[in-house]
Parts: C-alpha cells; structure tokens; sequence
C-alpha cells in the first residue's frame, strides 16, 4: 500500500492486521497509513443474538477506535456465519433500526461514528432493504457502489436517493455478466471473486467516473477506499502478478478522473 502511494486504510479481514490496538497503531505509523476504521459484521434483526452482537461491536470499536480509527462499518448479516439472506418483516427491521441506535452509543463512546454498508449475501443487498434502511434509522452510510450495483441499486439513483446520508466511499466495479451466477445461487461470493466478479475501475458496469464526478460536485469530503477484492488461492503471487497489478490499474484511472473533473473547475 505504501509503495502504490496508499494514505490510509481499513482493518481488512481477521487476522490481516493486529488485533492489539498499539500494535495496530505501530503497524500503520510504520507505514504512513492513517486508520480509518473497518467493516464490522453484526446480527441486528434477530433478538437472540442481540448479546452477541453487542458486545462483537463493542471489542472492534475498543481495536479500532483505540488505533486511531474514526469510522465503524457495520454489515448486517444474516448470521455470524453468514448464512443465505433473508427476508424478514417491518418489525425486524424496526428492531434492526433500534440496534443500529446501541451500536452508535457504543462506537461513540470509542470516539467513532457509524456507517452501515450495503453487501451481497447481507440483510442489506437490494433496494428494497436499502430503503427500509433508510426509511427507518439515521445512520450514515458507506456508499459501495459494486455492491449496490450487484443488488439491483443503481449507484446514481442511491447517490441521488441518499446523498446527504453518504459518510464513506468504497470504490468498486464489477462485471454484472460474472456476478449473475452468484446472484442465481449457482456459486457462492468466494467462486465469483475467484472468477473475477470484482475487477479493475474501468473494467466493469458500475459508472464509477460519473459517480465519482457527481460527489465531488457535490461537496463529499470524506475518504474513497478503493477495494480490491481478490482471492489468492496458490500462495503469494508472483512479481508483477496480484492484486497489486489490479490496484495500480485502479489507480491510474481514478487519477484520470480527478484530473478531467480538475481540469473542468479550472475551466468553469
């Protein structure tokens, strides 16, 4: 990340990072990256895991809110196992909405904020859950546009429907054609991933120039995470291969982007 000029990062998966919050505070330091925060996975519908739930919430703030981190990501799964998407009804998701309330006083007293994250395989995959979401809590938002475009939500119509509600940005494309295998259930998220479901900006369905160009028009002044999902499944890759190629390929057109909407202010 230090190499491809990264400024900042999430935690990423178990184990990727310390789990200590001064080791965690050292291993960014050491390589000029600012904590941002990372993505939680929590049961918020389901009464009998509220516990569970709660007291998941409160160990990542404690890690990351003490690293320095500012910002709780919390995915609201079907399972701690992650278990098949349900559908559930308005009462659910009102007792959904009155968690996301504990979990702010939870992240808060960590000197955090939250943002709830729309994802594939989550309670919060198609527009229709987004918007019981939305309808019923005021908790901010990580605005993932791959994901909101595998559901069905078109990343403009959400920018559109929710943009004073964006507190974050992951910056993904994904080829539609790769990812409708998993969305029929003929493969799980892993084999898409593996298939390339996630690729390069540029490369995919998702209108991340226009999107990209319409937040900073409109004043967004937080971070854009890009993610990158891979899977590594043979050990390290070889030199010049990986999800560093990938990256840098994302990278690059981003730069691209930031320099014709630059080119257009200064022209205006």
């Amino acid at each position: 990340m230090q190499e491809l000029g990264l400024a900042a990062t999430e935690l990423g998966s178990d184990g990727y990072l310390p789990s200590d919050p001064c080791e965690l505070r050292e291993v960014c330091a050491r390589y000029d990256l600012e904590m941002i925060g990372g993505f939680v996975p929590v049961v918020l519908h389901d009464p009998a895991q509220r516990d569970a739930s709660l007291a998941a919430a409160e160990r990542a703030a404690a890690l990351m809110g003490g690293a320095g981190g500012h910002l709780f990501i919390t995915s609201m799964v079907t399972s701690f196992d992650w278990a098949p998407r349900l559908e559930i009804d308005a009462a659910a998701w009102d007792y959904a909405a009155a968690m996301l309330d504990e979990i702010e006083e939870i992240v808060a007293a960590h000197g955090m904020s939250q943002a709830i994250h729309p994802h594939l395989g989550t309670m919060i995959e198609r527009p229709s859950d987004v918007k019981n979401v939305l309808e019923r809590s005021q908790v901010g938002w990580t605005f993932d546009m791959g994901h909101l475009m595998i559901g069905g939500y078109d990343p403009v119509e959400f920018l559109a429907d929710a943009r004073d509600r964006i507190a974050h940005v992951h910056l993904k494309d994904v080829r539609l054609d790769l990812a409708a295998p998993v969305l029929r259930g003929e493969q799980s998220i892993m084999q898409g991933v593996q298939n390339g479901m996630f690729c390069p900006m540029g490369d995919g369905d998702v209108p991340v120039a226009e999107v990209v160009t319409e937040l900073e028009r409109s004043g967004y002044d937080g971070w854009y995470v890009l993610e990158q999902d891979a899977a590594i499944t043979d050990g390290e890759p070889a030199p010049g291969e990986g999800p560093k190629v990938d990256v840098l390929r994302s990278i690059e057109y981003l730069r691209a982007i930031n320099a014709e909407f630059t080119a257009g202010q200064k022209a205006s």
